[in-house]
């Protein structure tokens, strides 16, 4: 694949976004993409939007289940860069129409206070360089129709990242076992969601070492100052205009959100 047929799909990937119009599967149409053209047309949208003004503020690692793995026939997380434009004050609220087709998951957000770089990152360097963790949603929205999508699509549309919201508090992770950590997420009142920080790799700490290590492979690595989702710790929950959800994990805090 070269690189004006990335640039191609990268362009389309945010027409589909600025238009809340889903494209076709990409794999369909060009069957030949891997994961590594892949990984190039997520870089040449996060290289389009950085030119349009927006700033990197961190990364999200997708697919730290096993059951999100197996859906997707892989045996390892993805990754995808977080914008400035993504970010969301917790209890606001949200205009539905600005998304796609959007579902939300409840996280534990790192916020790192040192850099993080090297092939083999492992939980205390992870712990040692984390300044504080959060409750978060990630809003996650495909732009892919129906999401119907292959590894390969989620990566290119930037790990289907959509919009962040952050919690109401930060807190030490080194007070906390944050494998155990549970979280209840309730949509209009109703509990409909329970996890724990074990779903993320077995434990979210895990999980960001995984993704330093990751990007090492691509000469990159995690900076001082940026937030990192650490993976999902239950499944989706598909939002529509009127719903209102909160989530809230043990020993760390709580995060809501509203649609309109």
């Amino acid at each position: 694949m070269n690189q004006s047929l990335i640039e191609d799909i990268a362009q389309q990937l945010e027409q589909a976004r600025a238009e809340r119009v889903p494209m076709a599967k990409i794999t369909k149409s060009h069957p030949s993409m891997n994961v590594h053209h892949a990984y190039a047309v997520q870089r040449e949208i996060i290289r389009m939007r950085t030119a349009a003004g927006a700033k990197v503020i961190g990364r999200k690692i997708g697919l730290t289940s096993k059951a999100a793995q197996q859906m997707l026939k892989v045996g390892e997380p993805d990754f995808g860069v977080l914008m400035s434009d993504m970010l969301v004050p917790t209890t606001s609220s949200v205009p539905r129409a600005s998304l796609i087709a959007p579902k939300a998951e409840g996280e534990i957000a790192f916020v790192l206070k040192k850099d993080l770089h090297g092939p083999r990152v492992n939980a205390a360097e992870v712990l040692a360089a984390t300044e504080g963790v959060m409750a978060c949603f990630e809003i996650v929205d495909s732009r892919i129709e129906n999401w119907d999508i292959a590894l390969q699509d989620t990566v290119a549309d930037n790990a289907s990242s959509g919009l962040i919201v952050m919690g109401d508090r930060m807190v030490d992770p080194r007070e906390i076992d944050l494998a155990m950590a549970g979280m209840v997420l309730e949509k209009n009142g109703e509990v409909v969601l329970t996890g724990a920080g074990a779903a993320a790799l077995g434990s979210p700490v895990n999980a960001v070492a995984w993704l330093a290590s990751a990007l090492f492979e691509f000469g990159e690595g995690l900076s001082a100052g940026e937030i990192i989702l650490s993976g999902s710790l239950a499944a989706m929950v598909p939002v529509n205009a009127g719903d209102q959800l909160r989530m809230s994990i043990g020993g760390i805090g709580a995060c809501s959100v509203r649609f309109h």
